[in-house]
């Protein structure tokens, strides 16, 4: 049985440092590649498809494979499954890094997504169930806040490394943040579930990812190249198999999704929430960077730039939202933030040709950059208030889960609803911008009011180890135990 170490300890701080290192480097990748995109397709070629495929990838591989990345923690070995991800990952960034061509960029950004799926939902899963008690929040509020600042630098950091060197080392960046997790993980103590016993869910892993696959590749690729019998066959495979995975889930003795978890209301409202904001987030992210770049102007250093003031707003925030949820609860944040959100992304619509920096675009982005402080860091707590310590792995897929789906589903379907999928590359992206922050801002508000309605009040720190989650920022599960029902 593992002893829980004080955070100040040398262990701690060691665990601290593997922990941020490990999963920022998987957060600074969902970022930096974003202000990459431009300098990517020009360089490969294509429409739109290429630059949503980049992301998608990723997305794809990471989102389906999530819950088994956590399920085999918890059976495995956390640090060593987390080792094998985080090796994995590095692997496949070098590869991204030389891909000659767009083709085989995709395919490593398929192989980073397997690198991902096994290395994130260790974080935090590793904190709770390493550090002691009483520490567990001051430890969670500086995972969240430092990786927060991981994932919110990687416009800056990748604008820059487009603009002084090319946009192949956004991914070569990957790999000195990977060696020092590596080196710091070998003080870090391995833990595991000892209830996680039978076979694994082989089906329903192959079930998940084959009807992501084929949904995914349709949304992607009928609204560019039309009904084709590729497209009509993947999105029928890809359905069935949708449809079959919680069939394959209700049968197998040990899903790999457990389906009583979501008789929890606050459970499934905040994975709701967590879907509605996170799916905002990407699709937005994703276009602004590219309205930055293709309809003003900017060249990639400066788009970055000019979303910094997340970075700072996190970094400044997030310990101390995370603390004030710790006392408070989650529901009142969780709902406000959303909506703070939604009025950025409104602003976001001035960002247009011939406006001016602090006119267009700084409004939107301090607005945004409070309310994702705000929204983040509860999240956690909202989630895992219905969950035993002994699911932690698959608590921690799960939302890991459904945020990156989030991202990969508004990634594919946002530039269609706003009329942008035929959009060439380099070409500006017109009214359809506007109507896409318009559309990922009333994602958010709808992500408020659900939260105000499934998330519990509770207040107390509950007297179990709890795991963690994926988001950028989040914090460790503060409510009561009766509160687990929402």
């Amino acid at each position: 049985m593992t002893v829980a170490v004080a955070l100040r300890s040398d262990s701690g701080r060691w665990i601290i440092a593997a922990t941020i290192l490990g999963s920022g480097v998987a957060f600074l990748d969902g970022s930096v590649v974003n202000v990459a995109l431009p300098a990517i397709g020009r360089e490969v070629g294509g429409d739109l498809s290429i630059l949503q495929w980049v992301l998608s990838a990723y997305l794809l591989t990471l989102s389906a494979l999530l819950l088994l990345g956590g399920a085999l923690g918890d059976r495995y070995g956390r640090r060593r499954v987390y080792t094998i991800g985080l090796v994995l990952f590095t692997l496949a960034s070098l590869g991204c890094g030389l891909a000659p061509t767009g083709e085989a960029l995709i395919i490593a950004r398929l192989v980073q997504g397997v690198g991902g799926a096994l290395l994130v939902p260790g974080s935090l899963a590793l904190i709770n169930s390493a550090i002691a008690h009483d520490d567990r929040g001051e430890a969670v509020g500086r995972w969240a806040g430092l990786t927060g600042v991981c994932s919110a630098i990687g416009p800056f950091l990748g604008g820059w490394l487009v603009d002084v060197a090319s946009w192949r080392w956004v991914f070569f960046i990957n790999v000195p943040i990977a060696a020092g997790a590596l080196l710091a993980l070998r003080h870090v103590p391995e833990t595991r579930n000892p209830t996680a016993t039978g076979r694994l869910d082989i089906f329903g892993s192959i079930a998940v990812t084959v009807g992501l696959a084929g949904t995914v590749f349709a949304l992607i690729e009928v609204p560019t190249h039309g009904w084709t019998p590729l497209t009509a066959a993947a999105a029928a495979v890809g359905v069935a198999a949708l449809v079959g995975f919680p069939l394959i889930e209700m049968r197998h003795p040990n899903p790999l999704l457990s389906l009583s978890l979501f008789r929890s209301a606050q459970f499934t409202g905040a994975n709701l929430t967590t879907f509605t904001v996170y799916a905002a987030l990407s699709g937005a992210l994703f276009l602004l960077s590219l309205q930055l770049q293709q309809s003003m102007g900017y060249d990639a250093l400066a788009a970055g730039i000019a979303t910094l003031p997340i970075t700072i707003i996190m970094l400044l925030m997030s310990g101390r939202v995370g603390a004030l949820a710790q006392r408070t609860g989650p529901r009142v944040p969780m709902t406000v933030g959303p909506i703070v959100c939604a009025i950025g992304l409104a602003m976001l619509t001035w960002a247009v040709p011939g406006s001016t920096y602090a006119n267009g675009v700084l409004p939107g982005v301090l607005v945004f950059g409070l309310g994702l402080a705000i929204t983040v860091a509860p999240l956690t707590s909202a989630v895992l208030a219905s969950v035993s310590a002994d699911d932690a792995g698959i608590a921690s897929g799960v939302n890991n889960a459904v945020s990156r789906l989030a991202g990969l589903i508004s990634v594919a379907v946002l530039p269609v609803l706003a009329g942008l999928s035929n959009t060439g590359t380099g070409a500006a992206l017109g009214a359809g911008f506007g109507q896409a922050m318009l559309v990922s801002a009333v994602l958010c508000a709808v992500g408020g009011v659900l939260a105000w309605f499934t998330v519990g009040r509770g207040k107390k720190v509950a007297t179990y180890p709890l795991p963690g989650l994926n988001h950028a920022c989040q914090d460790p599960c503060t409510c009561e135990l009766g509160n687990r029902r929402g």
